[in-house]
């Protein structure tokens, strides 16, 4: 229990420090300051890349459990390509808030080198809301493969976004660009 209680207050000195002096600027030892314990403890939590993955862990399963709560309901009369844009935009309003934090993270997911237990969940779940949104579509047997599709083009637009060092504002566009071709521009 109280190793758990000073892990969470690691993670949220470490959100704060991110935020506010960047993630290459904040030291372990910054981290350890601020949340009073020794340099060895927040080691024993992780590395400045493990750190930033526990953060983005929290925000992004904050908004997954707002999205599963039902607290971002999509509003009703979409098409089914709107329903995809509505479907990313809590995250892609999640990474926009600090670019630069969101580009180390996505560096950190693709140098693979840690993992994330949120991220695998998300995928799963965001998945299987695409593919609800093909089955509502019309696309029968095909709506899972388009699901699939449709995350894929997700994480590529996310990590091609992070590459260029561009914003986040064209990514929903894109995938409901790439939902309507699954459709067969029918949608």
């Amino acid at each position: 229990m109280q190793r758990e209680l000073t892990a969470q207050r690691v993670i949220a000195s470490a959100q704060m420090l991110f935020r506010r002096d960047g993630f290459r600027s904040t030291t372990i030892r910054a981290i350890a300051a601020d949340a009073e314990v020794s340099v060895g403890t927040v080691m024993a939590v992780g590395d400045k890349d493990a750190l930033l993955l526990a953060c983005y862990d929290r925000w992004i399963g904050a908004v997954h459990a707002d999205r599963d709560a039902g607290r971002l309901a999509e509003p009703p009369g979409l098409t089914p390509q709107q329903r995809i844009g509505e479907l990313i935009a809590p995250f892609l309003d999640l990474f926009s808030e600090d670019l630069p934090l969101a580009r180390e993270y996505g560096s950190v997911l693709a140098r693979g080198s840690h993992h994330t237990e949120v991220f695998a969940d998300l995928a799963i779940s965001l998945v299987d809301a695409f593919t609800e949104v093909f089955r509502d579509a019309g696309l029968g047997s095909r709506a899972t493969a388009a699901g699939r599709a449709v995350y894929l083009a997700y994480l590529g637009l996310l990590m091609a976004t992070a590459a260029a060092a561009v914003d986040t504002t064209g990514i929903r566009s894109q995938l409901e660009d790439v939902a309507d071709v699954l459709l067969g521009g029918a949608g």
